[in-house]
């Protein structure tokens, strides 16, 4: 039986999601028509809407249903941008981070490319961390020209958190409104939406053990956003189109789990980590780029020498499922935009595998990765790639 170990690209879907759907799922009703069948699916939908909002410190009416994180990024960034820019010509600039998800990343691109944004691009450090002087440096050049502003909460490949709070304050004082992608947190780490002082945030639930193609983005009442479908006007007129019920009563069961269970999962995560660090710590020439003050459950280590799909496939032949950064990219043969804006060379990011936990995992399932890593690595350096062990 394989061992899994990319729960950072999707989780297993956890009994109680699988329940609060099919349940839904038994019971006919569109959720906008008046009858009792509607009435009924309108009230799971809802109840569903407050469970999230309450887990994730934020008010019902900021709760919008999206087909998951991709979308509701995109929401964000473009709909934020064109109702800011629609308002103020002078707003063209669009602030990311380095090391953002190609969710966030490619529409701040497509809104470069094809809206006249200008598009800033703040660096980060050796750990992924953006440093708040740099935003405090950008706001102070050029608040009146900033439309919106999108730094992750954690990020996905290495599990660096990002000083959101500090971040989100900037933003407030310049009355410049913040988006942080949070689906690779959410579940994981405590957080509170109101309390960060974000704006608006984005939710997906197979990342906490809800469904696959479910989301949501968390937005402000007073914050200004054009949709990007027009149809039927339902989520505030912001995203049109008949709502998944069964998937929103899915997503807020999971999260209702994992919010519940989440100091026992970290601490069963984190003494997962420091097994597999163990192990690392004893092969020559491997680095480990994530922090203890990251996910809790993710370790990302580069092989010196190695090719890092080399290694995946050669794991995955031994029954160790694990990644080489974002599923969202896997099979494109390049490094990992991440760990170059980390200040790795070519070389080294392209030798990186992550390794990322759940719940369900075991230290039998840490073990079994030791017993052929090594076996692994020897043979990917025997395969004739660069450099020695």
């Amino acid at each position: 039986m394989s061992v899994y170990l990319d729960n950072a690209a999707s989780t297993a879907i956890v009994p109680e999601a699988v329940a609060a759907m099919t349940d839904a799922w038994r019971r006919p009703g569109n959720p906008m028509s008046l009858h009792d069948a509607g009435r009924r699916a309108r009230r799971t939908l809802e109840e569903s809407r407050e469970s999230i909002a309450r887990l994730l410190g934020a008010r019902p009416s900021h709760v919008l249903f999206t087909a998951g994180g991709t979308e509701s990024d995109n929401l964000a960034l473009k709909g934020i941008y064109r109702a800011r820019r629609a308002q103020d010509g002078r707003r063209r600039r669009v602030v990311i981070s380095a090391v953002e998800h190609h969710a966030v990343l490619d529409p701040a691109q497509w809104l470069a490319d094809h809206e006249d944004a200008e598009l800033v691009v703040l660096p980060v450090d050796a750990t992924g961390r953006v440093d708040p002087a740099d935003l405090a440096a950008e706001l102070e050049d050029h608040a009146a020209e900033v439309a919106v502003i999108s730094i992750m909460w954690a990020n996905n490949e290495v599990g660096t958190l990002q000083p959101i709070a500090d971040l989100a304050a900037l933003a407030r004082e310049y009355d410049i409104p913040m988006h942080s992608d949070a689906v690779a947190a959410i579940g994981h780490v405590p957080v509170d939406f109101t309390a960060s002082g974000l704006c608006a945030m984005s939710v997906a639930a197979h990342k906490f053990g809800g469904p696959q193609g479910v989301g949501a983005l968390i937005l402000g009442r007073d914050v200004p956003c054009q949709p990007l479908l027009n149809g039927g006007g339902h989520e505030r007129d912001l995203r049109s189109g008949t709502q998944d019920v069964a998937g929103a009563a899915g997503m807020a069961a999971a999260l209702r789990v994992a919010v519940d269970r989440m100091d026992a999962h970290t601490a069963h995560l984190g003494g997962l980590r420091d097994d597999l660090l163990g192990i690392v710590d004893g092969i020559d020439g491997a680095v480990v780029n994530s922090r203890p003050d990251g996910l809790p459950g993710l370790v990302h280590v580069t092989f010196t020498g190695c090719e890092g799909d080399s290694l995946l496939m050669l794991l995955d032949a031994r029954d160790i499922e694990c990644s080489t950064g974002s599923a969202c990219t896997a099979g494109v043969a390049s490094a990992s935009h991440v760990l170059l804006a980390m200040g790795m060379d070519r070389a080294a990011a392209r030798g990186s595998l992550r390794f990322s936990f759940g719940p369900d995992n075991t230290a039998a399932d840490v073990v079994r990765l030791g017993v052929v890593l090594d076996e692994v690595i020897d043979r990917a350096l025997a395969a004739g790639l660069t450099g020695v062990r």
